[in-house]
């Protein structure tokens, strides 16, 4: 399993999305992210991550939940995200050859160009409860299997 990292950039009621414009995720809105480089923290590579999609250097982004994500048509596929929120940061969002960051306020979030399963967890992190879960997703994007929790 991969150590995959996300990070949303949250202001007042706002929330900052990006559309991922190539690779895996083309398409799609969701936070910015990706793979964690080896001998790299979760949060070194969220940091990171973050830096080079959407040009911000995030300042003290916290931890608020981690899913362990499956492909039910791809067995070899197995990505454990840790899902971090930050906000205060230095820079501008600004868009790059992989993402177009876009500000959204929180009642209007696209959730029907998402992930599917981003209606089930984003509302945790929204509220900043800690949540952990699995989730099997198949090969329309459709929820297979969830199982999502707060952490208290």
């Amino acid at each position: 399993m991969k150590d995959v990292t996300l990070l949303f950039l949250l202001q007042d009621d706002r929330i900052l999305l990006a559309m991922k414009k190539r690779g895996f995720g083309v398409g799609k809105w969701n936070g910015v992210g990706g793979k964690a480089d080896p001998g790299e923290t979760v949060l070194e590579a969220a940091v990171r991550e973050c830096q080079e999609e959407i040009g911000v250097t995030p300042l003290e982004p916290q931890l608020v939940g981690d899913i362990e994500f499956r492909m039910s048509h791809d067995p070899a596929f197995g990505h454990h995200a840790y899902i971090f929120t930050a906000t205060a940061w230095e820079g501008d969002p600004r868009e790059t050859e992989e993402m177009r960051p876009e500000w959204f306020v929180v009642k209007d979030i696209p959730y029907g160009t998402m992930w599917a399963d981003d209606i089930l967890w984003l509302p945790y992190l929204l509220k900043g409860q800690p949540f952990h879960g699995k989730i099997t997703l198949g090969p329309n994007d459709e929820i297979i299997s969830k199982e999502l929790e707060p952490v208290t």
